[in-house]
Parts: C-alpha cells; structure tokens; sequence
C-alpha cells in the first residue's frame, strides 16, 4: 500500500489520546499501517533480562496508526493534505494548503 506519509515528514497527531502533539516520523511499519512518531505515544515494556540487556521497565515509542496522522505544512507548520503532481518528468508530493511541493 502506499502512503502519503514517508520516514523523516513532520506529522500531527489528529486523533486519539495524543491529539495535537507533533513530531518527525522515525520508521513506518507497511505491513500493519501505522508509524512511529519520535516522542509521541511514549509507553512502558517490561523486559525481561537477557545477556545484552539487564531488563527492567523500558520507555519506547509505540505506533501509531498513519489515519491518525497529518502531514504539517513547511510553510505554515499547521496540518495539511497532500496531493501529486508531474514536474519536470517527476511525481512529486505537495501541500494542499500551500501549494508548496514537499521534499
């Protein structure tokens, strides 16, 4: 399936508990539509002790689900759609809002 949101995009959460917070996407996971949000959505594991790790409570970011997720304007910074467009023989991403092709 392809998505309108790719590793490294500046994304707003727009639903859930998370509701406003924003941040960079770190990976995106295909097989089960959903991202990992650097500092977003932050949970707690418990890990059991191993030889490389001493286990214990670990912080980690959980994912997020991409419907849940809205690109940010680069020129506004306020959450956008994205559309695709043909320039010089290329598809590329832009903002709806802005008009602003996004890289």
């Amino acid at each position: 399936m392809k998505f309108k949101i790719k590793k490294g995009d500046k994304v707003q959460v727009i639903a859930g508990s998370k509701k406003g917070q924003s941040g960079e996407v770190t990976a995106i996971i295909t097989e089960k539509n959903r991202a990992l949000v650097g500092g977003i959505n932050i949970v707690k594991k418990h890990m059991k002790p191993t030889n490389n790790n001493p286990g214990g409570i670990v912080e980690m970011e959980a994912p997020i689900h991409i419907s849940n997720l809205a690109l940010l304007d680069p020129k506004s910074n306020t959450p956008t759609r994205v559309g695709y467009k043909v320039e010089n023989g290329k598809k590329v991403r832009y903002s709806k809002k802005s008009g602003q092709i996004i890289k």
